[in-house]
């Protein structure tokens, strides 16, 4: 059994400029919307009238935000039907499928997760859509699916290549709107990570804003102009080359001193399997270092220092208005914080501005409302380019 996608009439460029507005700017009032997108106030009228009939907008209740007064008559600002779609986010990891669904506004309103037995193309999509169907049952208006996994994507449709699957050339778009019924996106999960967060996040409404991933990998994303900069390179791993440390540790991934060799969290297990010959977990590695453990020390430290170094790398470079930390090896900033800011510091002008650092503990539901964020941007506003 398939799911049924909801209907919704294609948006005009004009439609779409000004959903998208409200959407991650919202409530607004009209002359805010005019004035942010260069329109007359009859320009405004005609673009909103249809997205205000086909549910998407709505006038939103005195007090929500401030009225305008247009020839003596208030006008209610508007803002987006956050309920009028819903919306299905997956991340695939090497082990399990974590799904969401979450409003047009990315609100995560119901969870599901379900185990991987194999990484056959063919089991993963049949997973994909037990769990499209358990959460159909309970929102009959799904509007799409988006999926983020770590590799490298084409055309949001067919993933290149995958590293922790064993994948190449797989056209899991496809393959999901088959066994789905829904129209679906794929991404590359850290690409998706930094659209959720320019969109509705840390990074709403900043010109300039970048987010590092640490945790079973490093990643990397800038958004500039508003916009996140795509590049060849998404979903290949930055962080095997980005030499922090050229003296650092030698590790089984990535270059000697490499981010990926000091800070992922396999890495950092397996230099403290290779000093003591115990297999522990990173969690209890942190633990271990903030009581004084002087090998945990030394690795946490080790990797605090890169972090930071990393940390002012971006800032130097890529000037974003804020940095966002995020995945599940973050837990390294609240065991060795003075750390990472002594390692800032030290590798910043003396006279630069304080970096705007942001940490943020993500667990997988969070990557999966990336992938939510994709459905949102190209299934229903069509702003692939967003």
């Amino acid at each position: 059994m398939t799911a049924r996608a909801a209907s919704w009439l294609p948006l005009s460029p004009g439609e779409r400029a000004v959903a998208i507005e409200v959407l991650t700017h919202g409530p607004l009032s009209r002359s805010d919307i005019a004035r942010r997108l260069d329109l007359s106030a009859g320009s405004l009228t005609r673009l909103t009238k249809p997205l205000i009939e086909s549910g998407l907008l709505v006038e939103v209740p005195e007090g929500t935000a401030l009225l305008e007064v247009r020839q003596g008559r208030p006008s209610q600002p508007l803002d987006i039907v956050a309920e009028s779609r819903t919306f299905i986010g997956f991340k695939i990891t090497q082990d399990m499928v974590y799904g969401v669904v979450t409003t047009l506004k990315s609100d995560i309103v119901a969870r599901h997760d379900h185990p991987l037995t194999s990484h056959d193309p063919h089991h993963v999509v049949d997973v994909l859509r037990q769990v499209t169907e358990e959460f159909a049952r309970d929102f009959p208006g799904l509007a799409g699916i988006g999926i983020g996994l770590g590799g490298r994507s084409s055309d949001r449709s067919v993933v290149d290549e995958s590293a922790f699957l064993g994948w190449h050339d797989v056209p899991l778009a496809r393959l999901v709107e088959e066994a789905t019924g829904l129209p679906a996106v794929v991404e590359n999960d850290v690409a998706a990570l930094v659209e959720a967060e320019s969109w509705f996040g840390a990074g709403r409404g900043l010109d300039r804003f970048a987010v590092l991933t640490i945790g079973a990998g490093i990643g990397y994303g800038l958004v500039s102009g508003g916009k996140r900069i795509a590049t060849a390179e998404d979903g290949v791993g930055y962080g095997r080359f980005w030499i922090v440390n050229p003296h650092g540790p030698l590790t089984p991934d990535g270059e000697r001193g490499s981010a990926v060799s000091l800070l992922t969290v396999p890495s950092i297990r397996y230099q403290i399997r290779a000093a003591t010959g115990r297999d522990v977990s990173y969690d209890e590695i942190l633990a271990l270092a903030a009581e004084g453990e002087p090998m945990a020390a030394r690795v946490v430290d080790e990797a605090a220092r890169a972090l930071g170094t990393l940390v002012a790398q971006i800032a130097n470079f890529a000037m974003p208005q804020k940095i966002l930390l995020a995945g599940e090896g973050v837990g390294l900033v609240d065991v060795a914080g003075p750390v990472v800011e002594e390692a800032v510091l030290a590798n910043r002008h003396p006279r630069a501005e304080p970096v705007n650092l942001e940490t943020k503990v993500s667990d997988f539901h969070d990557w999966a409302r990336g992938g939510a964020v994709l459905a949102i941007q190209v299934l229903v506003l069509g702003a692939a380019g967003a």
